[in-house]
């Protein structure tokens, strides 16, 4: 592979969020460069995008790297190194039932992508999607690396090998990452360390679990095990929170969105601390996320309990005004707005270049188990360490979950292979099963059950 002569081609390239991501790392990168195809079913997006890359490569970049809006699938693919996917299945329409329709019968949702009623229903939506996007890869680009972004993580990854068993596919999500930046602080908290001198790539951690419901069961700085300092800070901030901003890759796009965003999406970190508290490992994703996966009397009850947890129930309407703002956003930047880019600390470009034979690089990434959690099922997909080096990704082991924690897992794990199985039979009354069995879902009468399912289904599945 030519390091000059990249081809990357994005699915979803009308993105306002992983695509200005994309288009900020790639400004600080000097040793590769290409030519990124961005594809959307939103043509009139992805130009937008090509012509905010093109001048940020421009002005910022000599450009090394050149952006292409393209309507063919098949055109955006054929030749391709590297396939990146970051779609919304369906729209915030659609999402907004997935979220909010649960709501009359007492079930709350604090992000509704990856588990419980929602993201079964979002599942039911990508899956036929990422069949798709699996047929058009082994038939134009099948030897490319496809990175998804895409939420349900492991479902959308799942289906791409299920679809296409020879493809190059694995998942890559942040959640880690700032679990990486709170065990920076709490070695700066202990005194260990001056206060901001920390790079989270500094904590080594050993990651098991799903995505969205991963767990450290080692983490360690400077060959200092980091767990009995955990356990005090846990003790310290487990009952009133903890709270250290993050912020997002767009944020030198716009620092007023990113205040805003962060009333939904900051937590103090309770969540997690009790899950420690509870398991004794480090549960390592946002509590939005974390709180989704557990029996729904535990975090998600009401409204107001949510809010004793320190977490915020993120209403669509947010996410579609958000997306309204960034819409004029991306307009004023193609009349010539000056962009500042900024790093946003993901790890795609280092991942890619890794793959090039440009060094090696060890993160967690989302990948079918093949021995990687041996008490997790063979091909479910599992979110582990794994080494990334030229042309080869190799997982590497983590062992055995506990049991307790398998306990927690399974069923989301059981609840993917058979939400998959069913759409890939077409059998809905398959699907209804799987969604009755989900943690928030044992909460109703069957009947209820059955209604919710109809009323989600009708009113998403618009085909």
């Amino acid at each position: 592979m030519e390091t000059d002569k990249i081809k990357i081609c994005y699915i979803g390239g009308g993105s306002r969020n992983w695509a200005w991501v994309l288009m900020q790392d790639i400004v600080f990168e000097k040793e590769i460069r290409g030519t990124v195809e961005l594809y959307d079913l939103k043509f009139e997006d992805s130009g937008i995008n090509a012509v905010i890359g093109n001048r940020l490569m421009e002005k910022n970049n000599e450009g090394r790297w050149k952006f292409h809006a393209n309507q063919s699938l098949a055109d955006a693919l054929n030749g391709s190194d590297f396939v990146i996917v970051s779609i919304l299945p369906g729209d915030f329409e659609e999402m907004a039932v997935d979220v909010h329709a649960p709501e009359k019968y007492g079930i709350y949702q604090s992000v509704g992508d990856t588990a419980g009623a929602g993201g079964i229903i979002r599942a039911i939506r990508a899956i036929p999607q990422f069949r798709d996007i699996a047929d058009a890869v082994k038939k134009y680009a099948p030897g490319a690396w496809v990175v998804n972004y895409t939420n349900p993580m492991s479902i959308c990854t799942r289906t791409l090998y299920k679809e296409f068993p020879e493809i190059k596919a694995f998942g890559c999500c942040h959640e880690v990452f700032h679990t990486q930046k709170l065990l920076a602080a709490v070695i700066e908290e202990a005194g260990l360390a001056p206060a901001g001198s920390i790079k989270r790539e500094d904590i080594n951690v050993r990651v098991t679990g799903i995505n969205h419901f991963t767990w450290i069961d080692k983490a360690s700085w400077k060959g200092i095990d980091i767990f009995p300092y955990y356990m005090e800070f846990a003790r310290k901030y487990a009952d009133i929170g903890f709270k250290k901003a993050q912020t997002s890759g767009t944020q030198a796009l716009d620092d007023a969105h990113e205040r805003e965003r962060l009333k939904f999406f900051e937590c103090g970190e309770r969540v997690k601390l009790d899950l420690f508290r509870r398991y004794g490992l480090i549960a390592a994703a946002g509590d939005r996320h974390l709180a989704e996966f557990c029996p729904h009397a535990w975090y998600l009850s009401s409204p107001e309990e949510v809010e004793k947890w320190g977490f915020a129930l993120t209403p669509v309407s947010w996410r579609i005004t958000d997306r309204e703002r960034l819409k004029q956003k991306a307009k004023a930047y193609v009349d010539g707005m000056p962009i500042t880019p900024v790093q946003s600390g993901e790890e795609g470009i280092k991942i890619i270049k890794a793959l090039m034979g440009m060094g090696n690089i060890v993160t967690n990434v989302n990948l079918p188990n093949s021995g990687q959690i041996p008490n997790l099922p063979v091909s479910s997909v599992v979110e582990t360490n794994a080494l990334f080096s030229c042309g080869g990704i190799q997982p590497l082991v983590t062992g055995a979950l506990p049991h307790d924690i398998l306990a927690l897992i399974m069923p989301h794990v059981l609840a993917y292979e058979g939400i998959i199985e069913a759409v890939f039979e077409n059998d809905m009354e398959k699907a209804f099963r799987v969604f009755s069995h989900d943690f928030s879902i044992q909460t109703l009468p069957l009947s209820d059950a059955r209604a919710l399912f109809n009323e989600m289904c009708a009113r998403t599945l618009k085909k």
